[in-house]
């Protein structure tokens, strides 16, 4: 889902212009159910090739397609595909108010940008051009190259990552979102294949979701070109939420942790652990997809909502 505020209005503009024409809207219809390309979308809506090219490079410069260069009979071709499902439009100003008002702290950590981890076979890293490690070598989790991860995989274990929190010093922590893209992690891929993965947020267990496969019945939406249609393809986008009462997943209640358990206040930085118990039912893995595989086009998002005392 993307996710639009006041907070980023150059974005904002970006994408309402994106979405202010008939074609555009026809043109991310299409983009519904699979790839396209240029010739093949101008053919569907009845419209000249230049046009649809025009409105291609507008839909991609507010982010919402993706496009690839694929070999074609004569040269290349522009192939298109749909970023997102649904977008989200939040018009509350938040911003930096007097006491008892309201603000939002947002981050983005990169997947690859793990602080520690622990992981057992079968596991992997994968980059935007290529595998950045040999399978089934946990050491290799540690070499420098995980930085640049997009996907990342393991049977059971862990990873963990440090956000830092940047609000002032005399705000109150209302409430916490993390939210990203995962699944289960069977050899090659497999639908039907559970597997119980936990959210420990400082230290405390917040919830656990069980997945219900690792999905690779169709490609990724933003899967490179080199990724194999036989390994794992793509994630469901999860979003916890913490608040003063529960936690929450998909605004389903998953436990009785508050953010007031998390001790969020007192520490400079978030510490975000998400793996598979030793006692799960499902030990079934993890597959993390960053903004470069998958269907949804972001790392793993953080916000905080505060107020000032």
């Amino acid at each position: 889902m993307l996710e639009l505020s006041f907070n980023d209005p150059d974005k904002l503009v970006a994408v309402a212009h994106a979405l202010s024409t008939r074609a555009r809207a026809d043109m991310l219809r299409l983009l519904s159910t699979r790839k396209m390309n240029v010739v093949e979308i101008a053919e569907q809506l009845g419209l000249p090739v230049s046009t649809v090219a025009n409105n291609v490079k507008i839909l991609e410069a507010a982010g919402l397609i993706n496009t690839e260069l694929l070999p074609a009979t004569r040269g290349a071709m522009k192939v298109c595909s749909r970023n997102y499902d649904d977008i989200h439009f939040d018009f509350n100003v938040l911003k930096s108010l007097p006491k008892g008002e309201g603000a939002l702290y947002q981050i983005e950590l990169p997947i690859g940008h793990y602080s520690d981890c622990e992981v057992y076979p079968t596991c992997g890293l994968a980059g935007p051009d290529g595998f950045l490690c040999k399978e089934d070598e946990p050491a290799l989790f540690y070499h420098p190259r995980h930085i640049d991860a997009q996907l990342i995989w393991f049977r059971k274990g862990y990873v963990e990552y440090l956000f830092p929190l940047e609000i002032p010093s005399g705000a109150r922590v209302e409430s916490m979102e993390l939210s990203m893209e995962i699944c289960s992690e069977a050899p090659n891929y497999d639908n039907n294949w559970p597997s119980d993965i936990t959210l420990w947020v400082n230290g405390r267990e917040v919830g656990c979701w069980t997945s219900p496969g690792d999905f690779g019945d169709r490609r990724g939406k933003l899967n490179p070109a080199w990724w194999s249609d036989t390994a794992t393809q793509y994630g469901l986008l999860k979003t916890w939420r913490i608040t003063k009462e529960k936690t929450m997943l998909d605004m389903v209640p998953v436990s009785d942790v508050t953010i007031n358990d998390l001790n969020i206040k007192q520490r400079p930085s978030v510490r975000i652990r998400i793996g598979v118990k030793e006692d799960a039912v499902n030990k079934g893995g993890v597959n993390l997809f960053g903004k470069h595989f998958g269907d949804h086009e972001q790392e793993i998002r953080m916000k905080v909502h505060y107020v000032m005392d």
